[in-house]
């Protein structure tokens, strides 16, 4: 029974989905962004079906002012009735629930980049849908017997209407989940570093870190003496990514070029606390902790000269490079992806 009532449900639903197959067309395989929920009919959603749908989509947005919509509150959920004037739009209407019924039917679902409608997919078990066809378009009554499923169903209703009152930009919107009933805040860990670089851990987000990827970071992001170089955090958060942030740990090389604003902050302890006037330097803990986590860290003798700094005051787990140029340059050519971290 639930499959036999579930297709009018996605009449509405589904209008939200026209950004993303317009967007596959536009951007081609792989360009897409977000979670995404694919399907069995590929991983965009692509089947024998989706040029047809996203024509429909296209044509339901695109008339969006020729339709109107009402949503009445229920204890349970919500009655909605969408219709148009035009007996065009109507049959279109009429035409989308007939293709969507089939899509559910038989496993073909569009993929879902928004937040609150892959999140209402994952619940459509739980949702008794009761449509009636009317002369110019379609009554659906959604309710469910979970309190979470009913916030869900509210959410998407005001999101859909929403969609029919400003058609393309409302669709271009990630829609979230209400804050009262979305799943926990994400935790912070630090699986590789303890202290620096906190992450969250997605693992089931797009473009997982890779094994045997090699970073070079090129920092030249100054700041305060006395506190924590901010772009040090950052090389920690890549370290942290890569060891804990995917759906499982990644192996990296990463190599960091100290040059410009950042050179003297791998000076050791005395040396910058008489530059600087300080009781030391804020920034070897993180240092150190990178070094640990096999981090290679190069300072531009350049600059360090250049910076009335000399060689011997550098810490001694970092290397003084001839120049932050031929690091960079030696790097990139032994396949180091280039990531700055400037001002």
């Amino acid at each position: 029974m639930i499959r036999r009532y579930l297709a009018p449900f996605v009449v509405p639903l589904l209008m939200a989905t026209l950004l993303s197959g317009i967007a596959d067309a536009q951007r081609g395989p792989g360009n897409g962004r977000g979670f995404g929920q694919g399907g069995q009919g590929g991983q965009h959603g692509h089947d024998e079906r989706h040029d047809e749908d996203r024509q429909l989509f296209h044509f339901l947005l695109t008339n969006h002012e020729q339709i109107t919509r009402t949503v009445r509150q229920l204890p349970s959920g919500v009655e909605t009735l969408t219709e148009s004037d035009d007996p065009a739009i109507a049959a279109k209407i009429q035409e989308h629930v007939r293709w969507m019924q089939y899509r559910v039917e038989e496993s073909k679902p569009i993929r879902m980049r928004d937040p609150l409608f892959a999140e209402i997919f994952r619940h459509t078990d739980q949702i008794k849908m009761v449509r009636v066809d009317t002369d110019k378009g379609v009554r659906v009554t959604e309710t469910s017997d979970d309190p979470y499923v009913v916030k869900l169903i509210k959410a998407h209703a005001q999101a859909v209407s929403g969609f029919v009152a400003k058609g393309f930009p409302e669709a271009m919107k990630n829609h979230p989940v209400p804050e009262e009933v979305a799943a926990d805040p994400p935790k912070y860990s630090h699986p590789a570093i303890a202290k620096y670089g906190k992450v969250v851990s997605l693992p089931d987000a797009t473009q997982q870190p890779r094994d045997g990827s090699r970073i070079v970071v090129d920092v030249t992001q100054g700041g305060e003496p006395d506190k924590l170089n901010s772009a040090l955090d950052k090389v920690a958060r890549f370290v942290n990514i890569y060891r804990g942030a995917g759906k499982k740990p990644a192996q990296v090389e990463i190599a960091v070029v100290l040059h410009g604003d950042a050179t003297l902050t791998i000076l050791n302890d005395d040396a910058y606390a008489a530059r600087f006037q300080t009781k030391g330097n804020p920034n070897l803990d993180c240092l150190q902790a990178l070094h640990e986590a096999d981090v290679q860290i190069f300072v531009c003798g350049q600059s360090l000269i250049g910076s009335k700094a000399k060689p011997d005051q550098v810490v001694v787990f970092a290397d003084v490079a001839v120049s932050a140029l031929t690091s960079l340059v030696n790097l990139q050519t032994e396949g180091y992806a280039y990531v700055p971290l400037g001002k």
